[in-house]
């Protein structure tokens, strides 16, 4: 499977494209930039038109689609970085907003977000999606508060970097790490820092999605420190079997949290339903059960 619509809400704000009447305030929405079949001189232009209607500091919140072959050139953070000044108040940022019918998520040309990172010091969101290309180094920020990067397949590299940054007040991390066919190479070795938790203090949500190595994350789950202090912990989208909720169970205690989202498994249905009946107090999602295929178990989103 992939995905077939574009985000409809970012940051708490509703999306409105760049060409399109809104009778919301500039600043109350998040900004859709879209040159999709018409190249990057189109881009410029939504950018130009956005930065007019929203006046000094720019908008809060950009939405990037397709900004001119996303298939073919990664994704433009420099040109962002080079109008730092005009985006002061910049806070949010989803690159990109892109369905499986435009460009799939695999074929998505990423870029090193960490140069982006360090221009924007007071971005508190970034939502990346595709991996192709895709690099970070580790650094500290202070103002990121969620980071969330989708794939088909995520490099050990880079999860390995997102375990090594400081980012002292993320409340929100979500991985969704794919399967090796795509380039999602990490091992649960590669989560090690992030499910220690030592440079994620304020951590409430934290999301290892879209897996195929599910079962062998919930066993990494099931007695991680970090899961201590979580809300929410979202291990959906992938292939978890019985071996992965039954280590779940026998773990450390859940019950604290608010919610625990398991949907697209392959659990049994007796033992989904053992799952709810044992966290009566947590919002436990254990829904879109899937039937093993021939060639194997799939992720929900990849090709």
């Amino acid at each position: 499977m992939g995905i077939y619509s574009h985000e409809s809400t970012f940051a708490g704000l509703p999306v409105v494209s760049w060409d399109e009447y809104t009778s919301e305030p500039a600043g109350e929405v998040a900004w859709r930039l879209d040159s999709y079949g018409s190249g990057a001189s189109e881009f410029e232009r939504a950018f130009a038109e956005v930065l007019d209607r929203t006046g000094d500091g720019g908008p809060f919140a950009l939405v990037v689609g397709d900004w001119g072959g996303s298939y073919e050139r990664p994704f433009p953070y420099e040109f962002l970085i080079e109008n730092v000044d005009r985006l002061t108040g910049l806070r949010a940022l989803m690159a990109a907003d892109l369905t499986g019918e435009e460009c799939e998520i695999s074929w998505i040309k990423q870029n090193d977000v960490t140069p982006l990172l360090r221009a924007f010091p007071r971005l508190e969101t970034l939502w990346v999606r595709g991996a192709d290309g895709l690099a970070l180094t580790p650094l500290r920020h202070e103002g990121l508060r969620e980071l969330v990067f989708q794939s088909g397949g995520l490099p050990a590299e880079v999860v390995r970097a997102v375990g090594a940054c400081d980012l002292p007040n993320l409340e929100h991390l979500e991985l969704w790490l794919g399967v090796a066919n795509y380039g999602g190479d990490a091992r649960v070795e590669d989560l090690a820092p992030i499910l220690a938790g030592r440079s994620l203090p304020a951590l409430i949500f934290l999301g290892l999605c879209n897996a195929g190595i599910a079962d062998e994350i919930a066993v990494a789950v099931a007695t991680a420190p970090v899961v201590t202090r979580l809300a929410v912990l979202d291990l959906s989208m992938g292939v978890m079997g019985d071996a992965g909720g039954e280590a779940l169970l026998a773990g450390q205690p859940l019950t604290h949290l608010e919610a625990l989202d398991l949907r697209h498994h392959y659990m049994s249905a007796v033992l989904a339903r053992r799952i709810g009946q044992e966290l009566p107090g947590v919002r436990v999602d254990t829904s879109d059960e899937q039937d093993e295929e021939e060639w194997g178990r799939y992720p929900e989103v990849s090709e």
